[in-house]
Formats: structure tokens, C-alpha cells, sequence
């Protein structure tokens, strides 16, 4: 009762220590097995799927502990954690459709290289499941750090801050749980500054993306809305801009105004497809 009551009297200082602990475990999660092999063998890969398959089992029950009365108040802790009936077809499309009009650039560049055909073919998609590293980039990554950054997180964060002061304060620390890629580059043989200069990157467009789905979980109030999302950037990688002048001149040109249109599409269809009475969303996100 005590412990209860000192949770609700210190909302903003449990916050912080909350999600910088859930930031913490996970990272361990990685690290738990003691191994000299690289991040990209079979056997850490396994490894590493069963101790963040524990994490995302941990990481609700300690959402629920720091929920406070007022906050489940407002809703259930499914509610909470994105896991919601109403809107769910919606919230399973239209934030992906959304991401790939962000993509047009990148798609057109891929279906301008024959790229598309490939997945037309099903020996594609049954030798991708059978990769473990396929499967660690498009499936239990996305997975695991949207459970355990967005719906499990951001329920916390918001006990303490408001909506779109969360969307870009929790990011930070999924951008910082990134950090620990510097460590395996350097045991790969990256000397400090380079490293240093790799994860740096990686930070910064991590957390970029993740205030992007954190602003999709809390419009949509759904978890799969930012894990479809997930999924196709992780897909996709970061957009290689250099690889433009390896076309002819005017499929650059074409190449250059779908850049510039799937931006100015998105910027203008990211609040009216993210409108929160689409997904039927009262818990988070005011209309």
C-alpha cells in the first residue's frame, strides 16, 4: 500500500527509473550468453531469440507495476499494451500503406532495377524464413522492440509526460539501446572513432524512427500499427541516397520527384490517416 502510494506521489521519477530499467534488461537480454562468436551466427541468433523472448514475457508485468490506479483507470492493461479489437484492421493497414508512400523513392528505385520480380517469386520468401538473419531483422526484432519500447513503454512515459512530448522523449532510449552495436564493431575490428561515428548514425536514425512509431501507437492506439512499420523499414533499410547516379539521367530524374512527392504525400496524409477516431482510440491521443 505504502509502495502504491509513493508510485502515485512520484509518478515522474518512477517513470524514468521504470523505462530506463525495462532499456537496461533488454540490452542484457542480448548479452546474457557469454560467446567469442559474432552477432550474426546461427547460434547467438538463437540464443539471443530465447532471452528477448523472455524479455517481451517480463516486459508486461512490469508495465502492470508501474501502472498506477489513476492510469488503469482509464483502461485495461490491454488497452494499455495496444492490444485492442476495435480498429484493428485499420490500424493493420493504413499506418503500413502510410510508410510506404514514405518510401516511394527507395520503391522506385527497386522496381526500376528488377527488384519487384524477385518478389513475385516463392523461393524468395521460403529461403528468406529459412534465414535466421531474414528472420532476426524482419520478424523478432521489430517484434521484441515494439513490445517492449512502445507498448510497453510508452503507457509509463505517460504517466508523466504528454503525448507528443512522449513521441520524442522515449525514442531516446531506444536510440541509446542501439549503442550497443559499437561494442560488436569494435570486437569485429572498427577501430573507436569509426565505430563511434557507425553507432552515432545509428542513433540518430533510430530514434528518428522511433518517435515515428511512437507517434503511431499513441494516434492509433494499436501495437500492430508500429510493428507493420517496423517491418517494412527494417525491409527497406535506410534510404541509400548514393545510389541514384547509378541510373541513367532520366531515371534519376523520376527517381529524385518520387523522393520529393512520397515526402510531401506523407507530411500531408500523416494526421488525417492517423486521425485516432479511424482506429476508434480515446485512451492516448485526444481527437
Amino acid at each position: 500500500m505504502l509502495l502504491n502510494n509513493y508510485m502515485e506521489e512520484n509518478a515522474c521519477k518512477v517513470t524514468v527509473v521504470a523505462c530506463v530499467f525495462m532499456t537496461l534488461c533488454y540490452v542484457a537480454s542480448l548479452y546474457v550468453w557469454r560467446t567469442k562468436l559474432s552477432r550474426d551466427h546461427p547460434s547467438t541468433i538463437k540464443r539471443r531469440f530465447f532471452s528477448v523472448f523472455c524479455m517481451m514475457l517480463l516486459a508486461p508485468f512490469l508495465t502492470r507495476y508501474f501502472l498506477t490506479k489513476e492510469t488503469l483507470s482509464k483502461g485495461d492493461i490491454y488497452d494499455h499494451l495496444g492490444l485492442r479489437l476495435p480498429g484493428l484492421v485499420t490500424a493493420s493497414f493504413a499506418p503500413l500503406l502510410l510508410t510506404i508512400v514514405l518510401f516511394m523513392g527507395p520503391l522506385c528505385m527497386q522496381y526500376l532495377s528488377g527488384m519487384w520480380t524477385l518478389y513475385a517469386e516463392p523461393v524468395y520468401w521460403l529461403s528468406s524464413w529459412q534465414d535466421l538473419l531474414w528472420v532476426r531483422n524482419h520478424l523478432m526484432a521489430p517484434l521484441s522492440e515494439e513490445w517492449v519500447f512502445r507498448a510497453c513503454m510508452m503507457p509509463i512515459l505517460l504517466q508523466c509526460l504528454e503525448p507528443i512530448t512522449a513521441v520524442f522523449v522515449g525514442p531516446l532510449l531506444f536510440g541509446i539501446a542501439h549503442f550497443h552495436h559499437m561494442l560488436e564493431q569494435m570486437k569485429a575490428g572498427y577501430e573507436f572513432k569509426a565505430a563511434l561515428m557507425v553507432s552515432s548514425f545509428q542513433f540518430a536514425y533510430t530514434s528518428l524512427f522511433g518517435a515515428y512509431s511512437s507517434y503511431l501507437f499513441l494516434r492509433t492506439g494499436h501495437f500492430v500499427a508500429p510493428l507493420t512499420a517496423h517491418i517494412f523499414c527494417n525491409h527497406m533499410g535506410f534510404p541509400n541516397f548514393g545510389a541514384v547516379m547509378m541510373f541513367p539521367p532520366l531515371q534519376r530524374v523520376l527517381i529524385v520527384c518520387c523522393f520529393l512527392l512520397g515526402f510531401a504525400l506523407w507530411c500531408v496524409m500523416l494526421i488525417p490517416i492517423t486521425s485516432p477516431n479511424l482506429y476508434d482510440n480515446t485512451l492516448y491521443w485526444e481527437s
